[in-house]
């Protein structure tokens, strides 16, 4: 009973979509370039640079969306440096992806400091606000939950709507699941895999820096180490659940936060009965799970971690 009270809450399901925000961001860009046939497997530490970027834009002055831009772009960087190993020169895209990470993460750490050599408690920005959407804002149960979020919930729902769009109604779209199926047909009608795939590593990797932004910039108003938490690596397997698809990786993201969310709220209740760490552990163990259980029916691009060179008919 005390569970179902829980899931009848509006506070319950704001929660789910506010811890869900990050997870969809990130889950979009690591889709957008497995799509392409690159595996990045540098998410978790771009998601660790767009939180420090975005928090360190608005902490020296700028605006919040200015803040936005500016970790989308450093996303952009790191994705063009991961193509570049990946893409161009054909390197593992594993090893390229965990060196991504480690250098992302050191790199936001060593300028936090270098920036901020005297700051013994992480300093606060003004973070974006909620914000009620009209009339939809008064709707039972959906309207507290869903259209009272801050500005960059409302921007990552979108995303989804648009990326599939993208992915499945428009040329360019296609171009981008093609050089993830069968890159020999998208050189054979002219178009420049290499140049495909790497746009789609930039631009999805500019959403899982965005994904970390949303930490500083909207879920908290500071950085801190290890703030990320591991949210990037649960991102490569909200894909392998969602097969791939941008509305099965939003239905994933809810599930994941919903388990989280609702791991909270149940420690709570049960007081010291049950040691915490199992409910710490439960999102994580439901999703293996989950992934496992879709990854045996999951349908994945068949040129995924395969290099691709130009005139390579074998």
């Amino acid at each position: 009973m005390d569970i179902l009270e829980i899931l009848l809450t509006t506070g319950f399901w704001a929660a789910t979509l506010r811890i869900a925000t990050p997870l969809i961001f990130g889950t979009l860009g690591e889709l957008i370039c497995e799509r392409a046939g690159v595996l990045n497997l540098g998410i978790e530490g771009i998601m660790t640079m767009g939180a420090m970027a975005g928090w360190m834009w608005v902490y020296q002055g700028g605006d919040l969306w200015g803040g936005l831009a500016f970790a989308a772009f450093i996303g952009m960087l790191f994705g063009l440096l991961h193509s570049s190993f990946t893409v161009y020169l054909g390197l593992s895209q594993h090893v390229t992806g965990i060196g991504i990470t480690l250098l992302a993460s050191s790199l936001s750490y060593f300028v936090f400091r270098m920036l901020l050599p005297d700051a013994t408690t992480p300093p606060k920005i003004e973070p974006f606000q909620p914000y009620a959407i009209p009339i939809l804002s008064d709707l039972p149960l959906l309207g507290p939950s869903v259209f009272t979020q801050t500005p960059m919930t409302y921007l990552a729902l979108i995303c989804v709507a648009v990326i599939w769009y993208g992915l499945y109604r428009t040329p360019v779209g296609l171009a981008v699941r093609m050089a993830g199926e069968n890159p020999l047909a998208v050189e054979a009608q002219g178009i420049d895999v290499l140049a495909i795939r790497t746009g789609a590593v930039m631009v999805g990797s500019a959403l899982m820096s965005v994904g970390g932004a949303f930490l500083t910039m909207s879920a908290f108003d500071a950085f801190y180490f290890g703030m990320v938490n591991g949210r990037g690596w649960i991102c490569v397997a909200l894909v392998i659940f969602a097969s791939w698809r941008p509305g099965k990786a939003l239905l994933g993201a809810l599930l994941f936060a919903g388990i989280d969310a609702l791991q909270v709220r149940v420690q709570q209740v049960s007081g010291a009965a049950i040691p915490y760490q199992f409910f710490l552990m439960a999102p994580y163990v439901l999703s293996i799970l989950a992934m496992v259980i879709m990854a045996r029916r999951a349908a994945y691009p068949k040129a995924l971690l395969v290099p691709f060179r130009r005139g390579d008919r074998a």
